[in-house]
Formats: C-alpha cells, structure tokens, sequence
C-alpha cells in the first residue's frame, strides 16, 4: 500500500514512542477503512525485531480471526510467528497457543477477551494492540495495565469514546489523527426509504450482476433465518447464507471464509459484522430497521462497504 500523508505522520510518531523513555500509550483514530492497522503492523515489525512479543487484542471473533489471516499474509514472510486464540479454536489448539507463547515460540498472539484469562502468560511483551477501543470496558483496560506496568500500549477507534478523548486532550495520552482516504476508499452513499422486499431484489440483483457482493443487515436472531428464506426465494439464483453470534464456532467460520472467496453473494447478518470486516468486493449493504441501532453502530457498520 502506498501511505497517505496522514498514515506517514501516525507511523513516524508511534515508532518514535516505542523508542521513548516512556512507556508509549497512543490511540490513532481514524475512519473506518482509512488504515489504522497498516500502523499497527509496522509497530509490530519494529517490536518483534527487537526480540519482544506482541498482543492483539480485539472485541469480536470474525475481527480477531480477519485480523490473523491479514497478519500471516503480511508477516510471516517476515519469519514473524503470528497465532489465533479465539473461540475459533478447540481447546487443545488454545492450549498449545497459550504454551508455545509462554515458551517464546511465538511472536505475537492475536485474541479476543480470551487474552485477558488468567493462563496467558506473555514473559517478552514489548507490546499491546487493541483494536476498536471503544468496545473495551474500563474495567478490561484497567486489566490489561495491571498485566504489565511498563509495556507499550497502541489502541485504534474510528468512534473514540468520550473518556479516552479526554485524556487525550489533557494529555494523559497521545492521539494521531488519520484524516485522509486511501486512494481506494469510496465515499458511501446512504439513502433511508420505507422497507420492500421488491426494492430489496432490484438492489441485489443488479449489485450482484456487476459482480459484487450484498450485506443484509437483519439484527435479530429469531427471524433471521426467516429473512435468508425469503430472500433466497426471491433471487433463487443466488446463493445465500446468514452469520449470528449465536451460530457454531465452525459453521461461522465456514461462512465468513465463503464469503471472503466470494462463493456467497448475500450475506444475511446481524451486527457480528460491526467490527473490522474487510471485503473489497462487498459495496452493497441493505439495513433493515437502523432506528434499533446506535450512532456508532451505524457508522462502523456502514464502513463495511466502500473499501475496494
């Protein structure tokens, strides 16, 4: 990727504090889709070169495991060991995680609140990454300083809350602002009308006869199953499938990956998506009843699309 000039500015600076004499406590926030996570991985380079271990730590399954297949892609080429510890896992692959990354065999560990248990233990963390930074309580930040006075702290937010705003305005914390798109990134168009399901047929058949991919957004779980019917009856052509939160670890994952590969066209979804999926090819996104979600919902999930 080729930076833009703001994405230059945030790298210089974090590279600068993982050099400091302080400890580095940074939040970069920028768009969705503006490239906060290309700073995070050149962080991660620098760290992991000097020998340290890195956590990543994100709010959401599908994040967690987007996320781990972007940093292999990226970083193993390197010789950087990159590993999952999410609920996408068995028991016994988490366990040997959890050993591999107290023995050092592992260089960086990307997880859930699942990096937060009591058994992760990180003797080399040089760095802690959280991602959407928003989604994380006090209480779980507060935790995660406890883990290790001294270790350098890097957040990313599109949507920063009010509290760590502050501290940056004070001064308790650093901020780098991201305010440039990448040349990719489109600017969304939204347009709010009275719900039809012929308007919704016209909407995906002409996306998908372009060659793209359509988000349903149906955020409720008892009826979604309804909805992926119906759909799949109006456009029987089509193939359709729905992700939930509730759903097994391996159907979801299945799912998601169908989707990335394009084998899907309409992805019947409930606000699983919020948080960090990347799918180029996605441009189209319906919302079905956007009055039940919130501001900062909406925003996250309307940068689903326009990235490629």
């Amino acid at each position: 990727y080729k930076e833009t000039r703001d994405q230059k500015k945030a790298i210089k600076e974090v590279l600068g504090d993982l050099v400091g004499k302080k400890p580095m406590d940074r939040l970069v926030c920028g768009d969705v889709g503006f490239g906060k996570t290309e700073v995070a991985l050149r962080a991660i380079v620098r760290v992991v070169s000097f020998g340290k271990q890195v956590l990543f730590l994100c709010p959401t399954t599908v994040l967690s495991d987007q996320h781990y297949i972007t940093t292999k892609e990226r970083l193993e080429p390197l010789g950087i060991r990159v590993a999952l510890l999410s609920r996408f896992q068995s028991k016994n692959q988490q366990k040997i995680t959890v050993e591999k990354l107290f023995k050092r065999q592992i260089d960086m560990v990307i997880g859930t609140h699942r990096l937060l248990s009591d058994d992760v233990v990180c003797p080399g963390l040089g760095l802690l990454i959280i991602d959407e930074e928003h989604r994380f309580g006090v209480k779980h930040k507060e935790g995660i300083r406890a883990l290790r006075p001294g270790v350098d702290v890097l957040s990313l937010s599109a949507t920063p809350i009010p509290r760590t705003l502050q501290q940056s305005m004070l001064g308790i914390r650093d901020i780098s602002r991201i305010e440039t798109p990448p040349i990719t990134r489109k600017p969304i168009k939204t347009y709010v009308e009275f719900f039809s399901w012929s308007r919704c047929t016209e909407i995906i058949k002409e996306e998908v006869l372009r060659g793209g991919q359509v988000y349903f957004l149906h955020n409720n779980i008892q009826s979604i199953n309804y909805y992926t019917q119906k759909i799949q009856e109006l456009v029987p052509d089509i193939t359709v499938k729905n992700i939930h939160g509730q759903q097994k670890s391996k159907d979801l994952e299945n799912t998601l990956l169908a989707f990335f590969g394009g084998a899907i066209s309409v992805l019947v979804c409930s606000t699983i998506i919020e948080s960090g999926l990347d799918v180029a090819n996605a441009n189209c996104m319906i919302i079905n009843n956007p009055q039940n979600l919130g501001l900062s919902q909406l925003y996250q999930i309307r940068g689903r699309v326009g990235r490629g």
